[in-house]
């Protein structure tokens, strides 16, 4: 454990340093800053891992079920000044009053370096805590698949604005996403962060996802922001860099079976190609994936070469000549988490994800991954191995400086040193899942439902008729069926007019813990689930709704519901906003994302790396009918 920086055998530093002096130039003031720093202090900063909000908006001091230190032992032992934030208070007033706790134990230590709070993705559906949250009491939104279902970069970018609104309002400043990945893999367990199959639409919703967080655009000018990066945005960590959707098999380089990521077309430079548009819209920070690439040639700025098999987290092809003197990126680039360390999440041993290098020494791996050109080392709360790198003499302590002058400088522009260090409580009870904001993100959901196949005439026919007689099922937050203008929940499908089954994508169970968090394997409905559909459309016309997290194999739920039913798709949509789409209320606008293949033996013979290659899919990229 490295000593504590602020102990008192350290320099004081006076209260009129240039560094807390808000009227000087940023460049200047991290130049000050840099030169004070202890190398522990300097270490510190290279860390960013995650961190929990105790009881009642209290700092989290415990044992933690996901493996997380304690918050003192982060902020001040260790000096480090970047976290993670898991899961959600009940309430934005007790996650800002955590926030400000959090940022008074900072500025007790020597330096006083706010923090920097972090979070994956929370606007959304997706309840996984290593790649995002349910929404608590944020505004709840679809998935960025739905947003691209839209095809409106105009949403996007109120999206991501509204999302920025609520982050600063309880001092997040930093987002982990966009997701570009393209998902050419249907069965890849991460599809639902992406913005689909097309490097085209996922280049330019991202771009516009990117304006909205860091109030770069239309959307913050027309508010009256200044339209530049500063004190008003969210910074934005684009993932996962130079593209990680083709996994050999769909599995998830999360684990060690899914490490191998896998180009058999020759397509990495339409992976890439997303990235080279979100680095133009100015993002700020990148994330490398954990895939390991095999048997890959690329072009990183002088020709084809082989591409060394490591993790790209590892790799200085990929980070230094590719990312930073190829296409010039000088912002911060982060790791993926974990690494470097063996962990144990929900009571499960958790091995690193150090694909190509595990048989390397948690010392050696942290070399590998600053000689890569890596800034930071995301999940990981381990300076010691820093200072005994340098101490060592195998990582020069100017090579730290880069890093960390980044860094510093990243706080600076958000303000962090500043006024915008602390946020207050009240505002961020009415700023949160703010009336407004609750009913925008609801318009978006409906918008983005995408009719796949409409029932010829019929009950089921829409936008649904007023006063029917509806069996649900499925629908677990119903509620009401307010959403249907004179509408009565009947029992039994004998008894209705119309029938409402909403149905999730399959996934293969991976067993308990982390792992079951991961929706992968085949995308086939079970036997049971389509005889069901065949029961209920039997008796009465019926609508199937599918949340689509991955682009399951449909065909024998369309055959199930026969000339009478009706076929939609949505990507995140509560069910009163899936009401509002199917009465018309909202008309859905939604077209597809990627491909629907038509079965597993198409999706087995497709190219991992090759968008739109299963044969004959059932429904292409961009089909959706108006209603």
């Amino acid at each position: 454990m490295a000593a504590d920086p602020s102990a008192a055998t350290l320099p004081a530093v006076p209260a009129d340093a240039p560094y807390r002096d808000a009227s000087r130039p940023v460049d200047e003031r991290v130049a000050d800053l840099l030169g004070r720093m202890t190398l522990e202090e300097k270490a510190g900063q290279l860390f960013q891992t995650m961190i929990e909000v105790g009881d009642g908006g209290t700092l989290s001091e415990g044992p933690s079920a996901m493996g997380v230190p304690a918050t003192t032992d982060m902020v001040v032992k260790r000096a480090m000044t970047h976290v993670n934030v898991l899961m959600a208070p009940p309430t934005a007033r007790e996650f800002a009053l955590w926030h400000n706790r959090l940022q008074e134990l900072a500025a007790s230590t020597r330096l006083g370096i706010p923090v920097t709070v972090s979070t994956d993705p929370r606007h959304a559906f997706t309840d996984n805590p290593g790649t995002a949250m349910l929404s608590g009491p944020f505004s709840q939104w679809p998935e960025t698949l739905g947003l691209a279902a839209t095809r409106d970069e105009r949403l996007v970018e109120e999206h991501a604005d509204a999302a920025r609104r609520e982050y600063l309002a309880v001092g997040i400043r930093t987002a982990l996403h966009p997701q570009v990945d393209l998902a050419t893999e249907p069965r890849w367990a991460r599809a639902n962060g992406t913005f689909g199959e097309d490097a085209e639409l996922t280049g330019r919703m991202g771009a516009a996802y990117v304006r909205g967080f860091q109030a770069t655009g239309d959307v913050a000018r027309e508010a009256g922001l200044p339209g530049t990066f500063g004190t008003g945005s969210v910074s934005t960590m684009t993932k996962h860099f130079p593209g990680g959707g083709p996994q050999a098999d769909g599995e998830d380089p999360h684990f060690e079976y899914g490490r191998e990521q896998v180009y058999p077309g020759g397509r990495f430079a339409e992976h890439l190609a997303p990235f080279r548009e979100l680095l133009a819209a100015g993002t700020r920070q990148v994330m490398p994936y954990y895939g390991m690439p095999v048997g890959l040639e690329a072009d990183l700025g002088d020709g084809p070469e082989a591409v060394e098999q490591v993790g790209f987290g590892f790799n200085r092809q990929v980070l230094t000549r590719l990312l930073r003197e190829e296409l010039g990126f000088d912002g911060i680039v982060c790791t993926d988490w974990g690494l470097v360390t063996d962990a144990e999440i929900m009571g499960r041993p958790f091995p690193a994800r150090a694909w190509g290098v595990e048989h390397l020494t948690p010392l050696d791996r942290v070399e590998r991954i600053l000689a890569a050109g890596a800034d930071q080392l995301g999940g990981e709360a381990c300076p010691e191995l820093v200072l005994e790198l340098v101490r060592a003499g195998r990582v020069t302590e100017d090579r730290l400086d880069a890093s960390v002058a980044r860094l510093l400088r990243e706080k600076f522009a958000l303000g962090l040193f500043d006024d915008a260090r602390f946020v207050d409580p009240e505002a961020a009870a009415s700023v949160v899942g703010h009336t407004d904001l609750v009913a925008a993100g609801r318009r978006a959901q409906s918008r983005s439902v995408t009719v796949l196949a409409s029932a010829a005439a019929g009950t089921a026919r829409l936008p649904l008729a007023r006063g029917l007689r509806v069996f649900v099922e499925g629908a677990g937050d119903l509620g009401t069926v307010a959403g249907l203008d004179g509408a009565t929940l009947v029992a039994t499908p004998a008894e209705a007019d119309v029938a409402l089954l909403r149905l999730k994508a399959p996934y293969e169970d991976r067993g308990p813990g982390f792992e079951g968090f991961f929706h992968a394997g085949s995308l086939d409905f079970p036997a049971d689930v389509v005889a069901r559909v065949t029961e209920v459309a039997a008796q009465v016309p019926t609508v199937v709704d599918v949340y689509l997290d991955r682009p399951a194999i449909l065909a024998p739920v369309l055959d199930a519901l026969g000339a009478h039913g009706t076929l939609v798709a949505n990507f995140g949509a509560s069910t009163p906003a899936l009401l509002d789409a199917l009465t018309g209320a909202v008309p859905p606008e939604g077209r597809l994302p990627f491909d629907l293949p038509r079965s597993m033996t198409a999706v087995e013979a497709s190219r991992e790396d090759v968008p739109f290659d299963t044969a004959d899919p059932l429904f292409r990229f961009g089909h959706g009918l108006e209603v």
